[in-house]
Order: C-alpha cells, then sequence, then structure tokens
C-alpha cells in the first residue's frame, strides 16, 4: 500500500486526497480481500459480486486538490489586483474573468463535466456583473453568498420533509424512483449525508456574511477560499462516512458507484 502510495504521488496530486482518507481506503481494501466478497463467476451465481468502483475512486472523482488551485486563482487574483492598483475596480474584475477564463479552459483539456467548466465562468461573471454595477468590491461575493443561502434551505426542508435531496438524485439516477424511501436503512443513511451538506452552507453563511456586512473585503475572500474546496471535500468525506455506516456492504456499494457516477458528469 505504502508503494503504490508513492507511486500516485509521482504521478497526480489528486492521490493526496485519497492518502487523507487512507483509513477508509484500506478498510475497503481489507473487505475486497475478503474470500466471502470476491468476484461472483460463471460457475458461481450465488457469490456476490464486487463493485465496479473502489474508495479511491470516490476521493478522485471528487476533483482532488485542482479544484481548490481552479476556484482560488480568479479570487485571490481579484483581491491582489484590487488592493495592488489602488482599488481600481474594473482592472481587478478584467483580470479575474480573465483568469477565469483560463481555468475554464484547463478544466475543459482536463476533461471535466463541462457545466462545471460553464457553471464556475458564469459564475464570475454574474459575481463581476453586479459588483461593477454597485461599484462596490464586496459586491462582488453577494451571489456567492444568495447561492449558498438557496442550497442550503433546499437541502433543509428535502430533509424535513423526509424527501433527502441525496436520495431523490438516488432514485434518478438509478431509475429506482422512490423505493429508497422504503428502506429505512437508506432513507436514515441520505438523510444523515444531505444534513452534512447543511451545515457547509450553514457554516459558509455564519462566517461570510457578518464579513460582508463589515466591509472586511481582504478577509471576505480568503474566507470564500478557505470555505471553498477544501471544506467541500472535508463535508464529502462526512456524509461518505456517515452514508457508509448508516448502510450495508453491499447497498454501500451500489450507493458509491453511484455517487462517483455522479461526480464523473455521469461519464462512465
Amino acid at each position: 500500500m505504502a508503494e503504490q502510495h508513492r507511486d500516485g504521488r509521482n504521478h497526480s496530486v489528486d492521490e493526496e486526497l485519497a492518502e487523507v482518507f487512507r483509513p477508509e481506503i484500506e478498510a475497503a481494501e481489507a473487505l475486497d480481500n475478503d474470500p466471502d466478497a470476491s468476484t461472483a463467476s460463471a460457475d458461481g451465481p450465488g457469490e456476490k459480486k464486487r463493485s465496479a468502483t473502489t474508495d479511491k475512486d470516490f476521493f478522485h472523482a471528487a476533483g482532488g486538490w485542482g479544484a481548490l488551485f481552479d476556484v482560488a486563482v480568479p479570487w485571490l487574483s481579484f483581491l491582489a489586483v484590487y488592493q495592488l492598483s489602488g482599488h481600481n475596480l474594473q482592472l481587478a474584475l478584467i483580470v479575474a474573468i480573465g483568469l477565469a477564463a483560463a481555468v475554464g479552459v484547463l478544466r475543459f483539456f482536463r476533461k471535466q463535466p463541462l457545466r462545471n467548466i460553464v457553471g464556475g465562468f458564469i459564475g464570475v461573471l454574474i459575481s463581476a456583473y453586479i459588483a461593477n454595477k454597485s461599484g462596490r468590491a464586496e459586491d462582488v461575493y453577494v451571489p456567492g453568498l444568495l447561492t449558498n443561502l438557496g442550497y442550503g434551505l433546499v437541502y433543509l426542508i428535502t430533509v424535513l420533509i423526509r424527501w433527502p435531496i441525496f436520495g431523490v438524485l438516488y432514485g434518478m439516477i438509478t431509475q429506482t424512483g422512490t423505493a429508497w424511501r422504503k428502506d429505512p436503512a437508506m432513507l436514515r443513511g441520505f438523510t444523515r449525508a444531505t444534513l452534512v451538506f447543511v451545515g457547509l452552507f450553514g457554516l459558509r453563511l455564519a462566517v461570510q456574511v457578518p464579513l460582508y456586512f463589515a466591509g472586511a473585503l481582504n478577509a471576505l475572500g480568503i474566507a470564500k477560499v478557505a470555505l471553498g474546496p477544501p471544506v467541500y471535500a472535508l463535508a464529502l468525506w462526512l456524509s461518505y462516512t456517515v452514508l457508509r455506516a448508516s448502510l450495508p456492504p453491499e447497498k454501500w456499494d451500489e450507493i458509491r458507484d453511484t455517487a462517483i457516477h455522479l461526480l464523473r458528469g455521469n461519464k462512465k
């Protein structure tokens, strides 16, 4: 395992994310080595079928540390140019848009899902438009605040009405409809996983909203980056952990395959 880790670090920084969650990965590999969990053969229809993916695939599909670079570059460049240019808002916005476009091209060549590429660039454009319209640099962060508020409310409502959004997405992707709601373990697992993301959106708002109203531009920019991919990765791990703990192994394998399918942009 250690030798595999050294090879992975030489080839991709994404392996570093997998190392953070090494206990989970090793637990999965131990399960794969269990004779009772071996792949079904043609002569053994009663044996369990091994999942097409592993826990490591899940973390690779989440984007790795490259996602932090993608998010950080436009926003940190905005702050730097704004301060160094004597608070020239338009110049800072132009630089941020240009770098967002460059990041989009980089994502395209990485073969990331098109919706992520377009969504990230459009998000920067909308933020720049609002800040340019108001003439206030801190307003560049308003769309992000509203987005977190909207997602947080939607996720919370789905939990309160006992239709957690992760369960709904699972039913849509697997074309099993609402069958998951009839399984208490799956309903409990999807509810807990959704609540983790309710906490994520709430944390972002709790930190960033006071900074916005205080006009603390630099602190707000740093908080946006810090509470972006790093905390998102933590939320993924927590939801991953609580969901796995809520389900028997065979159901977890199926759900993990579905999650990786979704994170990869519906590409096998």
